[in-house]
């Protein structure tokens, strides 16, 4: 019988640039990983290749006649998709739309940029801590990757975690304030 780790599919998830010195694309990364509060340039890369396949499979559809059946049938599932996350607006649902996605619509609709956006956060590193540290739920799952696309639908039931202490109306308080509590009610006593 095959042992677990030879049957695994492993994939890169990310590519590197061909050119790594490229002046323009470098002040680029660096621009977006201070707006949107990523770790390393790999995240970059990540949803970079996330929409060079989505572009590509748009591009691949194109090729094909208007009438085709796969590029009907593929074409909307793959527009009711992008939708579904809010990179192409319902209305204008065409494949020449999402050959004009860019990587600031993919990283705008991350879990950290979300968060950021509802106030829950008062900073893009303080939303990638929260999630880090799963304070943050989407509907009733709790999420901890800050990569996480979030869809239009799920946008309004990010919320603090039940247990989590910034939660004002379930959580249970956090260490310090149990600690100042404890005093007060000590000193009290005496």
């Amino acid at each position: 019988m095959p042992s677990i780790a030879s049957v695994r599919n492993y994939g890169k998830t990310y590519t590197t640039p061909r050119r790594p010195f490229e002046k323009e694309r470098l002040d680029q990364e660096l621009k977006y990983l201070g707006e949107y509060g990523l770790r390393c340039k790999r995240e970059i890369w990540r949803v970079q290749l996330a929409l060079a396949k989505i572009r590509k499979a748009a591009r691949r559809l194109l090729t094909l006649d208007e009438h085709d059946p796969k590029r009907v049938f593929d074409g909307d599932a793959l527009l009711r998709r992008l939708a579904r996350y809010g990179l192409v607006e319902e209305g204008k649902l065409t494949l020449d739309d999402v050959l004009s996605m860019t990587t600031q619509m993919l990283l705008s609709r991350r879990l950290q940029t979300v968060v950021m956006k509802l106030r829950k956060a008062k900073t893009m590193h303080q939303a990638r801590v929260f999630i880090r540290q799963r304070h943050i739920q989407v509907g009733k799952q709790l999420v901890n990757v800050p990569s996480f696309l979030v869809r239009l639908d799920s946008e309004q039931y990010i919320d603090f975690a039940r247990h989590s202490p910034y939660n004002v109306t379930t959580g249970r308080p956090g260490r310090v304030a149990r600690k100042r509590k404890g005093n007060t009610g000590g000193e009290a006593a005496e």
